[in-house]
């Protein structure tokens, strides 16, 4: 059966931004409030990692955008790469 790439490149995808890793135990997540902190072991000007599918695809800096922040992507992975973390492989 042939495929209708024009139809699979307007599928919307869920992108993730990371912006760091913790883990904790289950006492101190439940322990959390509106004005706590969690500090990250990650320097404020790293690189972000980019994921689709929950695989890395890229990464770049925090941006402010008026009042939102965004991604400045300085590192992108190959159109396959990027197909394969779609596809889950």
């Amino acid at each position: 059966m042939p495929t209708d790439l024009s139809t699979i490149l307007k599928l919307s995808v869920p992108m993730i931004v990371q912006i760091g890793k913790r883990t904790s135990n289950l006492e101190a997540i439940l322990a959390l409030g509106p004005g706590a902190i969690i500090e990250l072991n990650k320097p404020a000007d790293a690189y972000l990692d980019l994921l689709v599918n929950n695989k890395t695809i890229g990464s770049g800096h925090a941006v402010k955008v008026g009042e939102n922040f965004g991604i400045r992507i300085e590192i992108i992975g190959s159109p396959q790469e990027r197909v394969e973390a779609l596809a889950g492989e």
